[in-house]
């Protein structure tokens, strides 16, 4: 026999052996093709992290004085519904002369089948030839590309031991501070687990600080002062900008807190010369938004559809591997390889084909334009989610997938479309020595914003007051002010969108600035494939609920939150995390140093935990309600497949 393929799914291995030479032999758990290369697949993870009582039986039960747990040789298991595939592989691995690693092209995804391969003890000599099969695209022609391009798995060693530290890293600061704090909770008289997780936790304590800051705020009234200057048969609006000296008068935002002080500046300009004192006009583009990554999707979805985000990557799933119209969802890019320019027309074929809605944003698409999307820099193992070349007829996609498919196809049509031209005009004003500015700008091609539905364009183009053009010098006459009387606003509660968009750009809430570069570059709070399931896990748990399209944090979240270290809260420490994860996958970090500093870190909080009393935000909390026919007695297992 020659090659054994191990792909991450059964949907992927079909793919693999539907290119590969026939006649085919279906048998249980794996494909033998007609030039005696064998394709087999796992089922997701065949693998977890073991339970703590494998490592010692005392674990069983959840005592606070056997905290920290720290395993020394870590183990694996073969997850249940796994074993008899588990032994398809090991028996096909063995007799295997070349295997050719086909998990997801990332992090995850290269761990799931390495630890595999580790697993069933393939010979080193067999192990130092494996190549690597990186493929987003179900659909023949791309996985023969993919065939024609495998590189060495030992490239992406690195990317491994960095998705095996993280899993690590996850289980033993997950376990132990879950263990914690349910046992400090079950002192206060709570019945629930009250989950702790790098990702999951500072994803609870934003909207936690966000439901403070709502119930905390206290409205205060500001002000706003135009002046009015007619020209012509219109009244150019020109907002005041308060010098210097009015700064005592203002919030941190700029906004003035004194009605006195602006009833005195209109008094002064009525009636007064305005002079032009800096006059602008410009035209500016704006080129088309970028192709969707996955959190890029499910953050338009949940504003438009109101779909959460786990159920719009089980919808991409299904587009990708039932279907087989869309690219590889888990992705994190949203740029495109240049290869993939000259599928472009096929792919508008496709689009035409599987949504008519759409046949006329096809017509209309220039398939040789190229957007800056196609950028081989900034693609490594995948690329943005798009359309494939494969064309279905509608009336075979749900309702659901329908939507989704459309806005992946819009974005992708968007980048043969030619950039927005706004003009803009700005005029400044000088009345009674204080400065007023008017603003102006104008839709005058739309280009890709063609693709917008109209509640889009209307949302989306800031018509401001026409600005006419005037020369600097000209002398206008101001007619009166006019003062707006406003109150600020408390902030808005958390969506299932703004939250998603909080995770992707969650530097902002960072609190030690040095850290906000690195949240940026490694995209923020959890992955594309995991945000979904972590915001699943904390309504699961009962720590964050539903109140219509808003999120908010339970009394029992709250009470987690204000019982935790501060440091476990915020994203900080994901942060330290995520950058040493990806210098790990960088070659520029080592495992061990990273491990043995976080089993000091769990260590010393588990001393801080076991010397302190139930915190008082842990007493006389409600034990949440199971639904019947769940069981009582709830066991935290923190299993590499668990959302962190």
């Amino acid at each position: 026999m020659s090659r054994l393929f191990i792909a991450e799914k059964p949907s992927l291995g079909r793919a693999i052996a539907a290119v590969l030479p026939r006649p085919h032999k279906n048998n249980n758990g794996y494909i033998e093709t007609g030039n005696g290369d064998i394709v087999t697949w796992c089922i997701g993870h065949l693998l977890e992290q073991v339970e703590p009582d494998a490592y010692d039986e005392k674990y069983k039960k959840w005592n606070m004085v056997d905290l920290p747990i720290l395993p020394e040789q870590w183990q694996l298991t073969p997850r249940k519904s796994a074993k008899q595939q588990l032994s398809v592989v090991r028996k096909l691995a063995k007799q295997a002369t070349d295997i050719v690693h086909a998990g997801d092209p990332d992090r995850e995804g290269q761990l799931l089948v390495d630890e595999v391969i580790d697993y069933v003890k393939v010979s080193a000599t067999k192990k130092a030839k494996i190549q690597r099969l990186l493929i987003s695209d179900l659909n023949p022609s791309a996985v023969k590309r993919a065939l024609s391009a495998m590189r060495s798995n030992r490239d992406f060693i690195p990317l491994s031991v960095s998705a095996l530290a993280r899993s690590r890293a996850d289980w033993l600061y997950g376990m132990n501070m879950t263990r914690a704090y349910t046992l400090l909770g079950q002192k206060g008289g709570y019945k629930g687990v009250l989950s702790v997780g790098r990702v999951q936790t500072p994803v609870l304590g934003l909207v936690t600080r966000r439901d403070d800051e709502i119930a905390n705020f206290v409205p205060k009234p500001f002000y706003e002062v135009f002046a009015l200057i007619p020209y012509q048969d219109n009244d150019i609006r020109a907002r005041w900008k308060p010098s210097k000296a009015c700064e005592p008068h203002q919030d941190e935002d700029g906004r003035i807190l004194n009605r006195k002080l602006c009833e005195n500046v209109v008094a002064r300009i009525k009636g007064q010369p305005a002079e032009v004192t800096e006059s602008e006009r410009k035209e500016t583009r704006q080129s088309a938004p970028l192709p969707y990554s996955l959190s890029a999707l499910q953050i338009d979805a949940a504003k438009r559809f109101n779909m959460s985000a786990a159920d719009v990557l089980a919808t991409c799933q299904a587009l990708y591997e039932k279907h087989k119209v869309i690219t590889y969802p888990r992705s994190d890019s949203r740029y495109l390889p240049v290869e993939h320019f000259k599928q472009a027309n096929d792919v508008c074929k496709a689009i035409k084909t599987t949504s008519t809605e759409l046949s006329q944003a096809c017509e209309g698409a220039n398939t040789s334009l190229k957007s800056k999307a196609w950028n081989d820099k900034k693609v490594d193992a995948h690329h943005a989610i798009i359309p494939t070349p494969k064309g279905v007829n509608p009336a075979s996609l749900s309702g659901g997938e329908a939507k989704i498919y459309q806005l992946i196809a819009r974005q992708y049509l968007m980048q043969f479309y030619p950039a927005a031209i706004y003009s803009e005009a700005k005029l400044v004003f000088t009345i009674a020595g204080g400065t007023f500015i008017a603003k102006g700008r104008q839709l005058m091609n739309a280009g890709w914003r063609e693709l917008l539905g109209r509640d889009d364009k209307n949302k989306d183009d800031d018509l401001a007051d026409k600005v006419p053009p005037l020369e600097k010098g000209t002398v206008l006459t101001c007619r009166e002010g006019e003062i707006k009387d406003k109150m600020t606003e408390p902030p808005k509660a958390f969506t299932e969108a703004t939250l998603l968009q909080a995770m992707t750009g969650i530097g902002r809430f960072v609190s030690d600035a040095s850290l906000k570069k690195i949240l940026r570059d490694t995209d923020g709070l959890g992955t594309e494939a995991t945000r979904a399931g972590i915001i699943e896990i904390l309504f699961k748990r009962q720590l964050l609920k539903r109140e219509g399209k808003n999120i908010h944090a339970t009394d029992a979240g709250r009470g987690l939150i204000y019982a935790l270290p501060t440091e476990s809260t915020y994203p900080d420490m994901t942060a330290h995390w995520e950058h040493q994860l990806q210098d790990m996958a960088d070659k520029k970090c080592a495992y061990k140093p990273f491990m043995d500093a976080l089993q000091l870190q769990v260590s010393t909080l588990m001393d801080k935990v076991k010397t302190s009393d139930v915190p008082p935000s842990l007493r006389a909390l409600k034990s949440p309600e199971f639904k019947k026919g769940g069981t009582k007695k709830r066991k935290y297992t923190k299993r590499k497949t668990t959302k962190r």
